[in-house]
């Protein structure tokens, strides 16, 4: 009888995507890393699912003991382990970068929503929650197989790799512009940046670029990480879809209307 997975610990060199969902999007995006896949008896994907495996040569067993074992006190119909592996990122392309992020289920669900936006490179600095975590891939919904994520101990080694030629907007509760939809600033080649879910940005990333502030109304100190990430990215990837003649809307039947 094969050995059943362990519960998740930091140091192993491989991790869970737990669910079905996140678990067809490993098998999907990074199959080379795929190790196994596990699935219960009354999960009616299974027919899809073992086909999958097959094709892709990664194997495939019905085992709620194991599902249990690492998903813990979750139910879980299906979950693949996977090896980790090291990202890098497109130079050319827009990043957003998070400064010692301390909560796991914010990680993933930033991952989701750059990805949405289509953002796919994200640099993590300084440490903090644990890219790799299960629930970190899980709240991602799978996001976390597409979006390339590298890590460096500190901002200056971020832009000794990448920052040449990079305009740098860091997120500030005291930053210097309000964003709006009217004034995102335009640039080739940007990185959004945001700070712990905590404290914030520390004072010296203002000297790193044009610091931003969201508005926001005085009945709360702060936006939460995810959705100040949200609101940022959306803005900035927004105007890069924008014709320059202004946006077109289109009808319930798809009707051109101005």
């Amino acid at each position: 009888m094969p050995e059943l997975p362990k519960k998740y610990k930091k140091d192993f060199p491989y991790s869970y995507a737990l669910g079905p969902f996140p678990t067809f999007e490993l098998l999907r995006r990074r199959p080379e890393q795929a190790q196994a896949v596990y699935y219960r008896e009354d999960f009616h994907d299974r027919e899809k699912l073992l086909a999958l495996c097959a094709q892709l040569g990664v194997p495939c067993q019905c085992s709620q003991k194991a599902l249990e074992r690492i998903s813990q006190k979750e139910v879980c119909y299906a979950a693949g382990t996977f090896l980790k592996y090291p990202g890098q990122l497109d130079p050319a392309a827009p990043h957003a970068a998070l400064v010692q992020p301390g909560d796991m289920g914010n990680l993933g669900t930033i991952q989701r929503t750059l990805l949405g936006f289509g953002v796919k490179n994200l640099a993590l600095i300084g440490g903090g929650a644990d890219r790799w975590n299960p629930k970190t891939i899980r709240a991602s919904m799978g996001a976390a197989f597409q979006v390339e994520v590298e890590e460096f101990p500190d901002f200056p080694a971020y832009l000794a790799a990448y920052g040449a030629g990079r305009e740098i907007f860091p997120f500030m509760l005291d930053g210097g512009t309000v964003l709006t939809p009217d004034n995102v600033p335009q640039a080739a080649r940007y990185t959004l940046v945001f700070g712990n879910e905590a404290a914030g940005l520390p004072p010296e990333y203002q000297r790193y670029g044009q610091s931003l502030f969201i508005a926001q109304s005085p009945e709360v100190d702060s936006l939460n990480l995810a959705v100040a990430v949200a609101v940022g990215t959306y803005l900035f990837t927004q105007r890069d879809a924008a014709p320059s003649g202004g946006h077109t809307r289109v009808g319930a039947r798809g009707d051109v209307l101005a």
